[in-house]
């Protein structure tokens, strides 16, 4: 590591609330953590909460006031901004005693970074002159992490004035949110999420600061979430023909992260990442060219040399040994690390009694769902109050959810303005529709669970963090959404920040005692329990389906000989370790196989 590295790992957006104010609560320990933005009520409650807290004064934004969206999140962006820096500056003027924060930064610090070199020889040396300058060396090299933000980009509903005439385009959700961090004082990142909006894309070159001033710097970032190396070129180029750099593509594990879920077409971690690494210069490259063309054609200020481009990856990472070898197998700049942190209560906003059902829960609790109402897979927790709250609803033959935020509205199948899925007056009037039907009562109970399946996301994603802090609830609803990624089935029990890093460094192991496979492995799992949910959910096969599973599986066998190759690279784990990954693997392409040719029975085929 280098001299201005601290952390190697990151904390990514952990869905509306649960990392909503976790800068405040790490970014003073040189860990950077992401922040959702696309719920201004909740985040106006928290600045109101943070601003009490922190003795700054207050100004409401009401939601009637002219595009209070984008205002709101400019506004607690900067109080964030404030109390960091104060956490910074008094971090600083702490002496070097036992059991303080400023300790506690440095041991936090993986072993091999350069700040965590010296501080260990300061420790060593006896009071006098030398130790002073070292100490004075030390508090020179103290920085925040990065105060990250995220946008869902295609959440970008289209939004009307108070007599409901509409409002000009970047008056829309994604527009509004990305002006809000735009506007905001932070020299900080953007991580564009779940696809491709042209508009917001387009929206980006009316804001300087993320174009390079005339030394070449940029104060805003952007990172873009992708899920494998021809999204990141394709999304790379468009916006680097509008002079846009992208300093950061943050791979995602499509099915062993948290979150909506979006899974490849078979195409696994390992060998996404090996195209990375393999074709990291040439994208740098191509990109550098077509983003200094394109602001030279504007006439504006190009970069002198190269900025920095790093490649991260994050999901289901789960051991020091997993974390080491993507950061030096794959040359990789850093790791995510987000549904173990849930467990942190020191790090994230988890209420009391969900924290207290994920530190007790089994695997089988942990589940791939069709709640969200976007109509992606959705990670989901069994034992959430959410999930009570719902089966309570439909008991009392009221399925749904009073829809307030509107966020997740996109559906017109019913209604001119858009509803939500999850919404009381969207099932009510679809459960109508399936009623006229008169289906048979095993096809009609199939539709019916597809249908009240949907839940309120909007509510239940923000609950935990104003019940955790004691704020009033938004419309009275209490009920928890909680969306960790299957990986959290190994971590059991509540942890302090210092045990979680310490993990995540190899210093101590945290996890349980439940048998656990290589991260590669898991995904595989998870990816072959894909395939045959897509087998049988087809009663028949058109040839073009079929030519997809086709695809799909092929994908699959690759991506299991690359890991047969790969496997000896592991050079931390043992001998067994080693053999049952590799009896593991050719178990995997047995099933993959015997699940092709159920898929190819002529009794599922069409002609």
């Amino acid at each position: 590591m280098n001299q201005q590295t601290l952390h190697s790992f990151h904390i990514p957006v952990l869905g509306l609330g649960y990392s909503i104010d976790t800068p405040v609560k790490v970014a003073r320990f040189g860990i950077s953590s992401v922040i959702s933005i696309m719920d201004d009520h909740l985040i106006e409650k928290m600045r109101a909460y943070h601003c009490l807290q922190a003795g700054i004064s207050y100004e409401p934004i009401a939601i009637n006031e002219d595009d209070h969206r984008a205002r709101r999140i400019t506004a607690y962006l900067n109080v964030v901004d404030e109390i960091v820096a104060r956490q910074i500056e008094q971090l600083r003027a702490l002496p070097f005693d036992k059991d303080n924060e400023l300790i506690k930064y440095f041991e936090l610090l993986p072993d091999d970074s350069f700040a965590k070199e010296m501080y260990c020889k300061m420790s060593a040396l006896n009071e006098g002159n030398e130790k002073r300058i070292l100490q004075e060396e030390l508090r020179g090299l103290i920085r925040a992490g990065d105060i990250d933000v995220n946008v869902m980009v295609k959440l970008d509903k289209s939004n009307v004035d108070a007599v409901g005439n509409p409002l000009p385009n970047e008056y829309s959700d994604a527009l509004a949110a990305f002006r809000g961090f735009a506007k905001s004082n932070l020299t900080s990142s953007i991580v564009f999420s779940a696809g491709y909006n042209p508009r917001l894309y387009n929206y980006i070159e009316q804001f300087s600061d993320f174009f390079p001033d005339e030394n070449g710097h940029l104060k805003k970032k952007i990172i873009l979430k992708v899920s494998d190396y021809r999204s990141a070129l394709v999304q790379g180029k468009i916006l680097a023909k509008k002079g846009l750099w992208i300093s950061e593509f943050r791979i995602e594990s499509g099915l062993n992260c948290g979150g909506h879920a979006f899974p490849t077409d078979g195409l696994l971690l390992g060998p996404i990442l090996e195209e990375f690494k393999n074709k990291r210069k040439e994208l740098k490259s191509e990109i550098f060219d077509m983003c200094n063309a394109a602001n030279a054609e504007k006439g504006i200020q190009t970069f002198s040399q190269q900025p920095k481009m790093k490649i991260t990856v994050q999901g289901g990472i789960g051991t020091a040994n997993e974390n080491s070898f993507l950061l030096e197998h794959y040359v990789l700049d850093g790791t995510g690390w987000g549904s173990p942190f849930l467990l942190v209560p020191e790090a994230t906003n988890v209420d009391k009694d969900t924290l207290n059902e994920l530190a007790s829960a089994k695997k089988e609790d942990y589940y791939l769902s069709n709640a969200s109402p976007l109509g992606i897979a959705f990670n989901n927790f069994r034992k959430s109050s959410a999930e009570k709250q719902r089966h309570e609803r439909m008991a009392k033959g009221r399925p749904g959810s009073p829809c307030y935020k509107k966020f997740l509205s996109t559906d017109t199948e019913f209604t001119i303005a858009p509803i939500c899925t999850a919404s009381r007056e969207y099932q009510n009037l679809k459960l109508k529709q399936l009623r006229e039907k008169a289906l048979p009562a095993e096809q009609y109970e199939t539709e019916y669970s597809r249908i009240t399946e949907k839940d309120c996301l909007c509510e239940g994603l923000g609950a935990a963090t104003l019940l955790k802090d004691g704020i009033p609830l938004s419309h009275h609803l209490s009920a928890v959404t909680i969306c960790p990624g299957p990986n959290l089935a190994y971590f059991s029990g509540v942890f302090s920040l210092t045990e979680m890093v310490n993990h995540i460094y190899g210093r101590m192991n945290i996890l349980n005692s439940l048998y656990r496979p290589n991260m590669f492995i898991n995904e595989l799992h998870l990816y072959i329990d894909h395939f045959k949910k897509k087998i049988e959910s087809s009663f028949s096969l058109n040839p073009k389906q079929v030519k997809s599973l086709q695809t799909f599986r092929t994908n699959l066998l690759a991506g299991i000989d690359y890991y047969n190759d790969m496997i000896s690279c592991l050079k931390k784990e043992g001998d067994q370790y080693i053999s049952t990954m590799k009896e593991e693997l050719e178990q995997a392409a047995i099933l993959l196989t015997n699940h092709m040719q159920v898929a190819l029975v002529p009794e599922m085929k069409t002609a």
